[in-house]
C-alpha cells in the first residue's frame, strides 16, 4: 500500500455526518514534490477530506496515511507531518504576527532558540518584519494571509494544505504569493490547493482531482485536463456539470 514516493495516500476514506454521506470511498496518491489542485464546488467533500488528512475530523471508514504515518493511530507525528492554512482566520485576532508564529512553533515543541531563528526566517521571507508588532486585526487582507501561511510552514512540513489561499485579495497580492507558492514548491514542499480561481490551480498546479458529491469524478495531469485547448475552467465545468445532470 505504502509508497515512499508517495507523501499522502488517501486508501477507500468515507466520512458520514450521522446519515449524510460526505465524502464516498475515495482513493487517492499524491507523489513527493507535486503541486496538487483538489477542485470541487461547494459541499463536494474537499473540506471534509482536508479536516480527516490532518486530524480534525474523524474518519468514518478507510484510511489516510501522510509520509507513511497514520493519521489516527500517529496523529501526533502525521500532524507534524502537515501544513495548514485554511480558508478561514482561525488565529488570535489580537495578537501580533511575531506571538502568532512564536504560539504555533511552541505548539509543535519547537526549543526556544530554533523557535525564534525560525520566526525571524518566516518574517524575513514573507516580508512582514515591520509588521511583527502590528495586531492581526490591523492588518491588511493580504498580509493576514501571508501570516497564516508563514503560520502554516513553521514546523517546516513536508506537506502544506491551502485551502482558499487567496481568497479576498487583489490581483497584485495574489500574484506575489503565487511567487512565495513557486518557490516553497521548487524546494520540495508538496502543496496541495484548493481554490475557486481556476485560473490560479492552471497557473500553479501539475497534477489535478475534481471531486463532487463526495466522490473523485476526474483525475490527471493539468494537461491532461487542457489538451484538447479547453480551459482548466471550461474543463471543469463541463465535467462537473455532467455531474450534476
Amino acid at each position: 500500500m505504502q509508497n515512499s514516493d508517495d507523501i499522502l495516500v488517501i486508501d477507500s476514506f468515507t466520512k458520514k455526518y450521522d446519515n449524510k454521506l460526505a465524502v464516498d470511498n475515495i482513493s487517492l496518491r499524491i507523489k513527493r514534490g507535486v503541486f496538487f489542485g483538489l477542485l470541487g464546488p461547494n459541499g463536494a467533500g474537499k473540506s471534509t477530506t482536508i479536516k480527516c488528512i490532518t486530524g480534525i475530523g474523524k474518519i468514518t471508514s478507510g484510511k489516510i496515511f501522510v509520509d507513511g504515518l497514520d493519521v489516527e493511530e500517529d496523529y501526533k507525528q502525521a500532524r507534524g507531518k502537515v501544513g495548514l492554512s485554511p480558508q478561514d482566520f482561525n488565529v488570535d485576532f489580537f495578537g501580533t504576527t511575531e506571538k502568532i508564529l512564536d504560539y504555533m512553533a511552541g505548539y509543535y515543541g519547537i526549543p526556544q532558540k530554533i523557535r525564534k531563528e525560525r520566526v525571524e526566517a518566516l518574517l524575513k521571507r514573507f516580508e512582514l518584519e515591520e509588521h511583527r508588532k502590528v495586531g492581526f486585526d490591523k492588518l491588511s487582507g493580504g498580509l493576514k494571509r501571508r501570516v497564516v501561511l508563514a503560520r502554516a510552514l513553521v514546523n517546516q512540513p513536508p506537506l502544506l494544505i491551502l485551502d482558499e489561499p487567496t481568497a479576498g485579495i487583489d490581483v497584485e497580492q495574489r500574484h506575489a504569493l503565487w511567487g512565495y507558492l513557486r518557490e516553497l514548491n521548487k524546494n520540495g514542499t508538496t502543496i496541495i490547493l484548493t481554490s475557486h480561481y481556476l485560473e490560479e490551480v492552471e497557473a500553479l498546479c501539475s497534477d489535478i482531482a475534481i471531486i463532487n458529491h463526495g466522490k473523485i469524478v476526474a483525475e490527471g495531469t493539468k494537461e491532461d485536463f487542457i489538451k484538447d485547448g479547453s480551459t482548466l475552467e471550461q474543463k471543469y465545468l463541463e465535467i462537473t456539470k455532467e455531474e450534476n445532470e
